[in-house]
């Protein structure tokens, strides 16, 4: 097993390298298609084990030094900080090893608080991101019912606060978007914590959301605050094809 990979398709665009720490995830995301990838039931998925043998063998790939000051995702088709009960402390042992090879880790959860704990091992090379789909009035504080175990939207904006008060870099993945009004509310906030927005679409299911005229509205409004921001490929294609 070499657990860290080189992405392919949409996922390279997450990162050049990438580490699952996890096999499934418990958030119960109603628009997940990672268990369609892996060839799982949703209910089989939902079931989170830790990758057997992975800490070691993580370490023999780094031991080569070949991924010295590169950044690596945590994770994609799975999140680092499940909900409880899963015990997470494989994910802080996994983030240790990174640093001690002189290797960065780019962080994508919708673990909230749960990434907190894990603050003290990231520096200014290190990025923490969450995941920003948008949410309905009044659904701040609460969970989402199409991500029913997934930290709520205003504790993951917290854990993003922290990380950014730590000095660390902080970026929202604005994918899959499900309330596109909010998602553009969002950017158009300036939030003064947030350093990289990533912005996509919702794919594998039905919407009706015009993708190009959110697609502009959304760099629209990044190029007047001046964001650092990307348009993935996939909402981009949108964005042209109507011109």
């Amino acid at each position: 097993m070499k657990p860290i990979y080189e992405p392919k398709g949409r996922a390279k665009e997450y990162g050049d390298y990438c580490v699952n720490i996890y096999t499934g995830c418990n958030h119960g995301c109603t628009y997940c298609y990672c268990p369609a990838v892996l060839r799982m039931s949703r209910e089989d998925f939902m079931n989170v084990r830790q990758r057997p043998g992975l800490l070691d063998a993580l370490n023999k790939q780094l031991a080569t030094g070949e991924y010295k000051d590169k950044l690596i995702h945590l994770c994609f088709s799975c999140d680092p900080y499940p909900a409880p009960p899963v015990d997470t402390t494989i994910t802080r042992e996994v983030i240790k090893a990174i640093k001690a090879a002189g290797a960065h880790v780019q962080i994508l959860t919708k673990g909230g608080r749960r990434a907190e704990r894990d603050f003290d091992l990231l520096d200014k090379e290190d990025w923490f991101g969450v995941t920003y789909t948008g949410h309905p009035e009044g659904a701040l504080f609460e969970p989402l019912n199409y991500e029913p175990n997934a930290a709520p939207v205003s504790e993951r904006l917290h854990s993003l606060a922290e990380a950014y008060e730590r000095g660390v870099n902080t970026w929202v993945s604005l994918e899959p978007v499900i309330n596109a009004r909010d998602v553009l509310h969002f950017l158009d906030m300036n939030v003064y914590y947030v350093k990289r927005y990533k912005i996509g679409k919702l794919n594998h299911a039905q919407s009706g959301t015009n993708w190009a005229e959110f697609g502009r509205r959304a760099e629209r409004i990044c190029q007047n605050w001046r964001h650092d921001y990307y348009i993935k490929a996939d909402l981009r294609r949108e964005m042209e094809r109507s011109v």
